[in-house]
Order: C-alpha cells, then structure tokens, then sequence
C-alpha cells in the first residue's frame, strides 16, 4: 500500500495556511497540528465522514472527485478570507478524493483563533464555502440494483443518476 505522501496529490501553503487534496486516510491530530499556535486560544475541526443512508436509501459509499488545479485555488482563496475575515491564526482545509467508506472523513476543516467565537464562525463558514464554491463533486453509490448519482458536492444538489459502470468516470483524481 502506498504511502501517505504518494497519496498526497496536491498541497498548496502559506503563512497560517495550509489547503490539501489528498487519496490518503484523514489525520485529524495532524490536521489540528497545521494550526496550532501559542496566539490561539482556540481550535475548531470539523470532520465531515459518509453516512450509510442518503434519503432513506443506503448508501455504500462516496467517491469523490475534483478539477484539482482549479478546486486547490478555490479553497486557498476560501483559506485567505476566512483568515482575513476572522482574524485566524491558521486554517487547514483538507478533502480527501477517491472512494470514502461509511465513517471515514471525507473533509477536515480545522481553524485557530485567539477566541472561540471567531473559530466557530469561520469553521462554519469555510464548511459552507467549500460546499458552495470548492470544484469537487461525489458519486453516492447505494446498495443493490439502485446504482449511484453524481452530484456537486452541495446539501441538496441535484445529482445525476448512473446505472453502468461505462458511465462512472474518475475525472482528474
């Protein structure tokens, strides 16, 4: 099996900034470690993970996918305002691509601030922007004959239903 750092697919950092696309398992202790700093006085993560059930459906698993160079810039942006806006001391945006199994993450948000209040908004916040704006889209793939869909990686987008695997593609991840 590969090594975390082959499965790393694209980084992008900066002061108090780190964005990341990666194929490897999620560490959420590594990712808290990206923002510490003596300054904060808090830390905020969030850890999105694959539930088994979308819509009263099982679900078997998500395979996420990405634009990478376009979609790394977009959560650099993200980082930056949340930064600037809030007054963090870091921000981590990390998203895994590939196939996600039921519980395991599939995006980790972690910020620091001097304050807690700042760090709950911008957690949020850069949750709802990634969600919005970031240039990844999941296949939800549901057990038995019912297939998958495609959608953006949004609460409620509508998707595209796939029934074959010939229209399953894995784009650029």
């Amino acid at each position: 099996m590969a090594d975390s750092t082959e499965q790393t697919l694209f980084i992008l950092a900066e002061e108090g900034i780190h964005v990341e696309l990666t194929r490897a398992h999620l560490d959420a202790g590594a990712v808290m470690n990206k923002v510490k700093s003596p300054k904060a006085g808090a830390i905020v993560l969030f850890a999105g993970t694959t539930r088994d059930n979308f819509n009263s459906k099982p679900v078997k698993e998500l395979q996420y996918t990405a634009y990478p160079p376009r979609a790394l810039q977009t959560l650099l942006t993200i980082a930056r305002t949340m930064k600037e806006n809030h007054g963090l001391q870091g921000i981590a945006l990390i998203h895994r691509l590939g196939v996600v199994p039921i519980g395991e993450e599939s995006i980790l948000i972690a910020v620091s601030a001097p304050h807690r209040q700042a760090a709950w908004r911008a957690g949020e916040e850069a949750l709802e922007e990634c969600k919005a704006k970031a240039e990844i889209w999941k296949l939800e793939e549901f057990g038995g004959d019912e297939g998958g869909v495609w959608r953006a990686n949004r609460d409620g987008a509508e998707g595209v239903r796939v029934d074959s695997k010939e229209e399953r593609i894995d784009g650029f991840a």
